[in-house]
């Protein structure tokens, strides 16, 4: 499933979450890639001030034995609303979005990951669900911790074909207010805007890696070669 997908920076003010201290130099617009433990910039709305914001959330709920190991990083989105770890976030309507550009899948097969790279051709919402938990403290670590899951759901013709099963659930512009709770309107409504997209348009290729470089002959002069 989905460990890897792009944004931009300006959709989200990307840039102003997750460096929240220093913001690297990069223009609006900028491809960024996200992976999981990585903060993501998860739309929800706030109840209290009755508008959108952008919250960073790391991707992958806590280990129940330590909160640095991200497990699980994924919900079904057939059982979202029966299984413990999601069942509550769901009906509270602790549901977020995050915005991509392309998301990655790998076949479901023995051997070296294959990666694959899905690019859709606009932005897609893919949706999450979320909670906040109590770090155990040490090392100046302690204290809250917000993270997210990405809700997944059965795999369209074109990337069932790798061959995989499933996808990350995307939540249609005209869900948006029911999935994040801004409608009037229950889970059950909420859980059937969980659909798996038609990928007609989409591409599929192998994900491209950077070539290696060959190892300069090492010298007296430059020895670097030789570690």
């Amino acid at each position: 499933m989905c460990g890897k997908f792009t944004t931009r920076t300006g959709w989200t003010e990307v840039i102003d979450y997750i460096w929240r201290e220093t913001p690297p130099d990069l223009e609006d617009g900028a491809r960024l890639t996200l992976r999981v433990m990585n903060d993501l910039p998860v739309i929800l709305f706030d109840p209290v001030n009755g508008r959108r914001r952008v919250v960073p959330m790391r991707w992958g709920f806590p280990h129940p034995k330590d909160w640095r190991r991200p497990q699980p990083i994924h919900a079904r989105g057939e059982t979202v609303d029966t299984v413990p770890a999601f069942a509550d976030a769901f009906a509270d309507g602790q549901r977020g979005l995050v915005l991509m550009e392309s998301f990655n899948e790998a076949p479901d097969e023995s051997g070296p990951t294959r990666q694959h790279t899905i690019t859709p051709g606009e932005p897609l919402a893919a949706a999450v669900i979320w909670r906040r938990f109590h770090r155990e403290s040490g090392h100046g670590e302690g204290g809250a911790l917000f993270a997210c899951v990405l809700v997944t759901v059965p795999a369209n013709p074109l990337i069932a074909a790798l061959p995989t099963d499933r996808m990350p659930a995307f939540i249609a512009p005209d869900d948006w207010a029911v999935w994040l709770g801004e409608a009037n309107a229950g889970a059950a409504q909420a859980k059937a805007c969980l659909k798996t997209m038609d990928g007609a348009r989409w591409t599929l290729a192998p994900e491209e890696r950077a070539a290696r470089q060959p190892r300069a002959r090492p010298t007296v002069a430059d020895p670097g070669g030789l570690f």
